[in-house]
C-alpha cells in the first residue's frame, strides 16, 4: 500500500528538530518500523522530522566511566564499534541479532528503543545493563532507567514532545561476562524470546547477575526472581536450570502464530539457562 501524504523536514540542528516535534511533528529515525506502519495505514503522521542525519545524535564515546551512545547511531555502528565491542560487548552482540544487514544499516538505536516493539532486541540488553535512557524535548532533558522506560506494548515513558536522544551505560569491570541468546522468527528476525544476561563470579559463587527478557510478553522486563535465585550461589548446572525455570513465573506470556504461551515460557527457560551459562563462561 501507499502511505497517506505527509510533510517531510530534515532539520539542520537538534534544537530545530525539537521545536518541530513540540509543535506536533513525529520524529523519524531510520524508519524501519514507522515506514511499514505508514504503508499499511496503521500510522498516518502529517509531518515527519528526520533525526537520523543529525550529527548531534550520532556518536559513541566514553566519559567519566560511562558509555554515551547517540540515538541516531545505526544498529551496524553499534554492532561494529570497537569501543562497544571492548567495553559493552552485550550491546554489540545484541545489535548483531537485529533483522538483516539492510535493516542494521538503516535502523537506529534510538528509533528502535522509542518504538518499543515487544519482540525487539535492545530492551532485553538495556534491562540487563541497567542503562539510562536520556529523553530530550524543547524544554530540557531527563534520564529514565530502562526498567522504568518500557511500560507496555509500544508504550514507553516518553511524553509528548520528547525524543530518545542518548543511551548511557556504565563501563563494565573486566570480570563481568555477558550474553544475548535469542530464538528468532525466521521471516522477520524478531525475537520469539530473547534473553540478555550480565554476570560476574567471584570466589566460586555468583556475585552479580542481571537478566533482561524480551519477546515473552507485552513488554521487556528484568527477571529479578532469576537473579535472586542465583545471587551468592555456586552456579552449578542444576542451580542454573532451577533459576532459569523461574523466568516466566507469573508472566502473561504472549501467544501468536510463532508460539503458544506455554511454548514461549518453555523457550524462555531454555534460553535463560543458555544465556547464563554463556555469560558466566565469559566472566574471568
Amino acid at each position: 500500500m501507499i502511505a497517506n501524504a505527509f510533510e517531510y523536514t530534515a532539520p539542520q540542528s537538534l534544537d530545530e528538530a525539537l521545536g518541530l516535534i513540540a509543535g506536533g511533528a513525529k520524529p523519524l529515525s531510520g524508519g524501519m518500523s514507522l515506514i511499514p506502519m505508514m504503508k499499511l495505514r496503521l500510522a498516518a503522521p502529517e509531518h515527519l522530522v528526520d533525526l537520523a542525519r543529525l550529527k548531534e545524535l550520532n556518536y559513541i564515546r566514553e566519559e567519566n566511566g560511562e558509555l554515551h551512545i547517540g540515538a541516531a547511531v545505526t544498529h551496524y555502528e553499534v554492532e561494529s564499534s570497537p569501543l562497544l565491542l571492548g567495553k559493552c560487548p552485550l550491546l554489540a552482540e545484541t545489535a548483531a541479532h537485529i533483522g538483516d544487514i539492510q535493516v542494521r544499516n538503516m535502523g537506529t538505536l534510538g528509533g528502535s528503543v522509542a518504538h518499543a516493539d515487544p519482540a525487539s532486541d535492545y530492551p532485553a540488553a538495556l534491562q540487563a545493563l541497567e542503562a539510562g535512557i536520556v529523553l530530550r524535548s524543547a524544554g530540557g532533558a531527563r534520564t529514565v532507567s530502562a526498567k522504568d522506560f518500557f511500560i507496555d506494548t509500544f508504550t514507553t515513558a516518553l511524553e509528548p514532545g520528547e525524543i530518545v536522544s542518548e543511551i548511557v551505560v556504565p563501563v563494565e569491570p573486566g570480570l563481568t561476562g555477558t550474553s544475548y541468546q535469542k530464538c528468532k522468527h525466521q521471516a522477520s528476525g524478531f525475537a520469539v524470546v530473547g534473553i540478555a544476561v550480565r554476570a560476574r563470579r567471584e570466589n566460586g559463587v555468583v556475585s552479580l547477575i542481571r537478566v533482561g527478557v524480551t519477546g515473552l510478553s507485552g513488554s521487556s522486563y528484568r527477571a529479578e526472581n532469576v537473579e535472586a535465585a542465583l545471587q551468592g550461589v555456586e552456579p552449578t548446572g542444576e542451580a542454573i536450570r532451577a533459576a532459569a525455570g523461574l523466568v516466566a513465573h507469573s508472566v502473561d506470556a504472549s501467544a501468536d502464530m510463532q508460539a503458544s504461551s506455554e511454548y514461549r515460557k518453555h523457550l524462555a527457560s531454555v534460553y535463560t539457562a543458555k544465556a547464563i551459562h554463556a555469560a558466566l563462561s565469559r566472566s574471568a
